[in-house]
């Protein structure tokens, strides 16, 4: 009990620092990735540090969500492949303590990690991403901090285009001013042209001052009303000449936050208690709506005949069908359509075309409304799974990254970063898929947000199952032997020389083998002479048994043969042709079977080619083993006479 205490300890003190590393390391990364996507809306407007700050604190943990499972699978993935690489896993296992074992307390620490995560979507993810969002629209409504170029067109005033030829650093003076006010509805701008001028704000910075020097103003008055001047005559155009003028221009340079309300009311500032409370009474809503389009639509006439009755009792409208009536005999309608004269029917046929039409709009305006209640539910049903979606993704993670370790066994930061990233990127692709499938109404909410999560667990299990049972997954001669069996491919047999032998080969025995597989693979060959026919393949086909027994008797052939010390030996035994037990030999064990698949031609047929066609091939292997054991055996014996 002492051992396995000691064994926890220790896999909680190599794991934790490298999580609380990778998870500060995945923050950042998603952090930059903030940044870099709302740094335009953050520069140049004289942001103060504390303000940065904030939103840099409340982006950090509303990126927590993001960061936290791809730091748990990084971090299982550099503890599980240390161990592996230094041997550690491999000396816990030959102590007895399985795979499973290893795991259990990390286990414990991840499912406390996942239950934590859930509060924390619920608790502290809405508020903070409140204040996230309403620190950055307040932000990106903050004017940008005045600096005017030299030489070039400035547009950050609202209203206004400027344009400095020349700026003097040390008294701030300006020269060679040229202003358009388009700030007026008209679509004439004023111009105002000025030798020099300076520009100063107010003191409650809600305001910019502009003192200009020898100038002029210019003005069209073409807005499409006549002005009079002294004179009586119309002006329609006005110019200016002063010696110094003012001009005050509205300009809020204050950092105005907003009201944090209406953030709130979003589907990200709610918990799990208010987005039911929001999807319940959007849902009613949209059925009440619902219900109502259909009475309008069921209250139309049809063929101007009322479908329903309206009658009120005690300040409730209810509708009473009317009884559809029943005509006598059928109406022709080609005989009705050849008595309207042609102008008149084309008269009916368009006025009928437009009224549709107008329906069809009034009903698409209707359910437009509807449509946007169905995509803010969508929204709030979207956020309420994922409250819980972090927790298991928390959990899938760690299934994958700590198996995944000790199959690998590569610590470090380089093989589990590649993998982790390769993972992590499959796993954002698909669930953002499912986010957009689910968001837009192309699938139901829960199969969009539980979508990643249902594409990886299958994978957490399977490499779990692999990691405990010691398999080799990532052995690329394990995948390569199946797809030759799959395909019906050939393999070949690799014998070296051993330099240690305990076993010689002994000739007589060697010769006995050899003779008996010749003999084995003789009978095979009598027993199956001619091609099976359709019926006969598909309920029989070849001899299970007997194949099995005929490669294990080759195999031993083999394995005996390559003890010797005789190289013309070894090469020639590596002729020997490796049996496949592929399923086309063997259809199936069942006759009835059989049969049903000989009925069912589209299935039974290609199977019928396909498989023929395999035992084909096997005859030819076995006629080459059959060669083999005749030129081994006339080694073996030249061998023999040579030593006497």
């Amino acid at each position: 009990m002492l051992k396995i205490k000691r064994l926890y300890w220790f896999m909680l003190k190599t794991f934790l620092p490298l999580f609380m590393m990778t998870f500060c390391i995945c923050l950042f990364i998603v952090m930059m990735q903030f940044l870099w996507k709302y740094i335009d809306e953050l520069v140049g407007k004289g942001l103060s540090v504390d303000l940065i700050a904030e939103l840099f604190f409340y982006a950090a943990l509303s990126m927590v969500p993001l960061a936290l499972p791809l730091s748990i699978l990084l971090a299982s993935l550099m503890t599980f492949g240390n161990l592996g690489e230094h041997f550690e896993l491999t000396a816990m296992k030959s102590s007895g303590i399985s795979l499973l074992k290893v795991m259990k307390p990390l286990t414990l620490f991840i499912m406390l990690v996942s239950v934590g995560a859930f509060f924390f979507q619920n608790n502290v993810l809405p508020p903070s991403q409140v204040k996230m969002w309403t620190l950055l629209f307040s932000m990106r409504q903050k004017s940008p901090t005045l600096d005017i170029p030299e030489g070039a067109i400035y547009n950050q005033i609202p209203g206004y285009n400027l344009y400095v030829k020349q700026k003097d650093p040390k008294s701030d003076k300006l020269y060679g001013i040229l202003i358009y006010d388009v700030s007026s509805s008209s679509m004439f701008p004023r111009i105002v042209v000025a030798d020099s001028g300076s520009l100063t704000m107010n003191s409650e910075k809600t305001h910019l001052i502009l003192n200009l020097e020898h100038g002029n103003w210019y003005e069209d008055l073409a807005t499409g009303t006549t002005m009079t001047n002294e004179l009586g005559s119309d002006e329609m155009y006005r110019r200016e000449a002063f010696k110094s003028k003012e001009i005050i221009i509205p300009y809020n340079d204050n950092f105005t936050r907003m009201d944090d309300e209406t953030m709130r009311q979003q589907y990200v500032g709610k918990n799990i208690e208010e987005l039911r409370h929001t999807i319940d009474s959007v849902k009613q809503k949209i059925d009440s709506a619902g219900n109502m389009i259909g009475n309008q639509i069921r209250s139309v006439p049809s063929v101007g005949v009322p479908t329903v009755r309206l009658d009120v009792k005690q300040d409730t409208t209810i509708a009473i069908p009317v009884k559809p009536v029943v005509m006598p005999k059928a109406l022709d309608f080609d005989s009705l359509k050849a008595s309207i004269p042609g102008s008149a029917l084309r008269s009916i046929l368009y006025s009928s075309i437009s009224n549709l039409k107008m329906k069809k709009q009034d009903y698409e305006f209707r359910t437009y409304s509807l449509d946007e209640d169905s995509f803010i539910m969508r929204r709030h049903e979207i956020e309420l799974q994922k409250k819980f979606t972090l927790s298991l993704a928390c959990l899938i993670f760690f299934f994958i990254g700590a198996p995944l370790g000790a199959i690998i066994r590569k610590g470090g930061l380089g093989t589990p970063i590649v993998i982790s990233v390769l993972l992590f990127v499959v796993y954002y692709i698909i669930d953002n898929t499912g986010y957009k499938l689910a968001r837009d109404g192309h699938w139901p909410v829960w199969q969009g947000v539980w979508l990643s999560s249902a594409v990886l667990l299958p994978l957490g299990i399977f490499l779990t199952k692999k990691a405990v049972d010691d398999s080799a997954v990532f052995n690329p001669d394990a995948y390569r032997n199946f797809f030759r069996r799959l395909l019906g491919l050939h393999q070949s047999r690799h014998l070296t020389l051993k330099e240690v032998i305990i076993e010689e080969v002994d000739s007589q025995v060697a010769l006995g083998k050899v003779a008996a597989l010749k003999t084995h693979c003789q009978d095979f060959l009598e027993k199956y002479k001619a091609r099976q026919d359709y019926l006969t393949y598909l309920q029989q086909g070849y001899d299970k048994t007997m194949l099995n027994a005929l490669a294990a008797e080759i195999d031993d052939v083999v394995d005996y043969l390559s003890n010797s010390r005789n190289q013309l030996l070894l090469n020639k035994a590596m002729d020997f042709p490796i049996m496949r037990g592929l399923l086309t030999y063997h259809i199936t064990n069942y006759k009835h079977v059989g049969t049903a698949l000989a009925v069912v031609f589209p299935v039974g047929l290609p199977l019928y080619l396909v498989g023929t066609r395999h035992q084909a091939n096997l005859k030819r292997e076995i006629k080459v083993a059959q060669r083999v054991c005749d030129e081994i055996t006339q080694i073996i014996t030249s061998d023999m006479n040579e030593n006497n």
